[in-house]
């Protein structure tokens, strides 16, 4: 296959990262509209970012009415009060819904294209302000890719909004920055990228590149589930870029998608989503990848490695449920609380994500609902 990347942004890894924020905006304009999470003040992180940027001279206006679940329509306010203010660049300074909220406003400020606009398809190629990403969770398979997650606030569902070239001028990924989680929320989060990653390595636009990455990526995550790592934010941050950059020239599949879909509808966090259905979802990949998932096996430093392929290809879900079983993790959807009666919406609106159709397998609103139906 063919391999095309093209990075538009300049991408800053490491610890203590964020401190060059202000050097960057600064050659962008005095004058800049901090997109957060309002929880983000518990850890002073906004305050943090604020004072490196005034630091370097650069004014920041704070928008942080970011809350779990909100719908793409932030960004109308956010946009208004960029406009007003005459701001130059726009930062997304927190997790999924941040960034996709800073996304739109950077779009949207200069524009006549509504939010509306861009979630049924329309993307103006001009008229944007930069937007500058600081995530704070690795989970955002489309950090680097040319459309990304947005919430539609007319019925919930998700779709996919896509981005301008030359939108993104800088990501800073900072692991000091990201969430600092224990336990069970933790764990499912490496869960959750784990899934993320799992379905691109698989996916039919894989290619000797992204395998490179979403294999090392697999490996993180695999460590982080059985708490190996001493730096759990930095090895989040670490494996959080190299699933989106692979990503970037791969794609997600049908479980990332129903966890984006259901997480829009239900208020239950979406990585807890991605844990019960990766089971489910490794089990339709051994079918459709079983040379991949054996692959996994061995990344897992499985016993099942050392088995025939589709032995060690079928025997990967059943390391992933011991796991969830050790920590303790929910297993089914209706230990989130939902209604079976309730998931055919979320199903259909995840089988019409565009990039569901590069699973390694044809996949139909039906199937999305069996997939459903076997994790509930």
């Amino acid at each position: 296959m063919d391999i095309s990347v093209r990075l538009d942004p300049e991408i800053l890894i490491g610890s203590d990262t964020v401190s060059r924020a202000g050097t960057i905006c600064g050659e962008l304009g005095g004058r800049v509209l901090v997109i957060t999470d309002q929880a983000l003040h518990k850890n002073q992180n906004i305050e943090r970012l604020t004072a490196i940027l005034e630091d370097s001279g650069v004014e920041a206006i704070v928008f942080d009415e970011i809350l779990p679940q909100t719908t793409a329509e932030a960004a109308e306010a956010a946009a208004a009060l960029a406009q007003g203010a005459r701001c130059s660049a726009v930062i997304g300074l927190g997790g999924l819904i941040t960034q996709s909220i800073a996304r739109i406003t950077a779009i949207t400020v200069k524009s006549r294209v509504s939010i509306f606009d861009l979630l049924d398809g329309i993307s103006p190629r001009e008229g944007f302000i930069p937007y500058i990403g600081i995530p704070t969770t690795g989970r955002d398979p489309f950090f680097f890719s040319r459309y990304f997650i947005a919430l539609d606030p007319r019925d919930r569902s998700v779709g996919l909004i896509k981005t301008p070239l030359g939108l993104c001028a800088a990501a800073i990924i900072d692991g000091g920055l990201f969430d600092s989680v224990q336990g069970k929320f933790a764990a499912a989060a490496a869960f959750d990228g784990f899934c993320i990653a799992l379905e691109a390595y698989c996916s039919s636009r894989a290619s000797f590149f992204s395998d490179a990455l979403l294999e090392q990526a697999l490996v993180l995550y695999t460590r982080m589930m059985d708490n190996r790592l001493p730096d759990v934010a930095a090895s989040a941050a670490n494996a959080g870029f190299l699933t989106a950059l692979g990503c970037s020239v791969s794609s997600p599949g049908i479980g990332t998608a129903l966890a984006f879909a259901l997480n829009g509808r239900f208020p239950v966090e979406k990585s807890w989503y991605s844990t019960v259905l990766l089971p489910h979802v490794l089990e339709k990949l051994a079918a459709a990848r079983p040379e991949k998932i054996a692959k996994v096996a061995s990344l897992m430093e499985e016993p099942a490695a050392e088995m025939p392929v589709s032995e060690s290809a079928n025997a990967v879900a059943g390391a992933v449920r011991r796991r969830m079983e050790t920590l303790k993790l929910p297993v089914r959807l209706r230990d989130c609380g939902l209604s079976l009666d309730r998931l055919a919406a979320a199903a259909e609106t995840a089988r019409n994500l565009e990039f569901v159709a590069h699973c390694p397998w044809t996949v139909s609103v039906e199937d999305a609902c069996d997939l459903l139906k076997r994790a509930f």
